[in-house]
């Protein structure tokens, strides 16, 4: 799985960056936005990616149990892996759970 890096903060942010070097305070009005389709797709690629390392480790599983793999090594790290970005899905999850509840929380 590759990571994308993280590209330099540009877009509505800019003109926030620029409205506090002149010394006025920002105003958080809505401006131009862009669709957050890198995010989504972000997002659903993580889940396909873990979809798909559920299902390797599954068949090698089955594979490991009827005597098909010369190899056990495969179905060992494949269920591994599969369980550790399970664990890493719910920890980010539940991060953004709290997250949404924190600024639910907050007062205007």
């Amino acid at each position: 799985m590759s990571v994308a890096p993280i590209s330099s903060l540009g877009g509505p942010l800019e003109g926030y960056a620029a409205q506090a070097a002149q010394g006025t305070p920002p105003s958080f009005a809505p401006g131009p936005t862009t669709a957050g389709g890198d995010f989504a797709a972000s997002l659903a690629g993580a889940v396909d990616n873990l979809q798909q390392l559920q299902s390797t480790s599954n068949q090698l599983a089955v594979q490991a149990v009827t005597g098909n793999l010369d190899d056990i090594h495969k179905a060992t790290l494949a269920a591994t892996r599969a369980q550790v970005t399970l664990e890493l899905a719910a920890t980010v999850r539940n991060k953004g759970v709290d997250a949404f509840n924190e600024i639910m929380r907050m007062q205007g």
